[in-house]
């Protein structure tokens, strides 16, 4: 069934879903809770973003009912919508899947926060895309940690003039930096990587304070490493649906 589904569940069927949205929400936050005390962190710390992606405008009313204020997205045709669905509610929308530039204005129109900014050639285009819906919007720099351009992220060397060019583009504000770990990787080392990465980064731009970092099966080693976001899907919504 396509999340993007005309068929919206019967008053028995969301009781039931929110009980298990409810259920796994309280484990992820516990799990957060006790990372943060392992890592000696303020659970205040760590924001939690749930990824939604695949999941009905239904499931986002739901969370928000749940205390979620932050959400995720990855694929523009489905985030907009879902996002237009749900503009009475209190949330702050986060883009984290790799964006082509022809999509920039889009994703600006109601993202809050990029996470998957790459390349200068994005910069101006999201800069452009706010500028149209007089809107601000905070960037953060996908870094690559193992090189992959399949999985997208700038490199390493590329980061400070990235960085710049956010911090001088009219309407965006540098937010800081988001990466995934690389695949059979050990997540712990990787995110220690992208943490020195992110102090060198605050040494040129002070406020880009934002470390995006850690999913389902590995948010733990994340939040060890000074993450500030972990980016949840799975763990909450349970396994994805295809989307047609």
């Amino acid at each position: 069934m396509s999340s993007e589904s005309t068929d919206s569940p019967g008053p028995a069927a969301l009781v039931a879903r929110r009980e298990e949205l409810a259920g796994n929400l309280g484990e992820v936050r516990a799990r957060i809770d006790a990372a943060c005390d392992a890592a000696g962190r303020a659970r205040d710390a760590v924001d939690l973003i749930v990824v939604t992606k695949t999941y009905p405008a239904s499931d986002v009313r739901l969370l928000a009912g749940l205390g979620v204020r932050d959400v995720g997205e990855n694929r523009d045709q489905e985030a907009a919508p879902k996002a237009d669905a749900c503009k009475d509610l209190d949330l702050t929308w986060h883009y984290i899947g790799q964006l082509q530039t022809n999509k920039a204005r889009s994703v600006a129109a109601y993202a809050d926060v990029v996470h998957s900014v790459d390349r200068t050639r994005l910069v101006a285009a999201l800069a452009a895309g706010a500028a149209r819906r007089e809107r601000e919007l905070t960037c953060l720099i996908q870094v690559s940690l193992d090189g992959d351009a399949g999985r997208g992220g700038a490199l390493a060397a590329d980061v400070p003039a990235l960085a710049d060019a956010i911090a001088e583009a009219p309407r965006l504000r540098l937010g800081g930096l988001m990466a995934v770990a690389p695949l059979g990787a050990e997540p712990a080392r990787a995110f220690e990587a992208l943490a020195e990465m992110s102090t060198r980064l605050r040494e040129a731009h002070p406020a880009a304070t934002m470390v995006s970092a850690g999913m389902s099966n590995d948010l733990e080693q994340a939040v060890g490493a000074g993450a500030t976001h972990v980016r949840v899907g799975t763990a909450v919504l349970g396994v994805r649906r295809l989307l047609r």
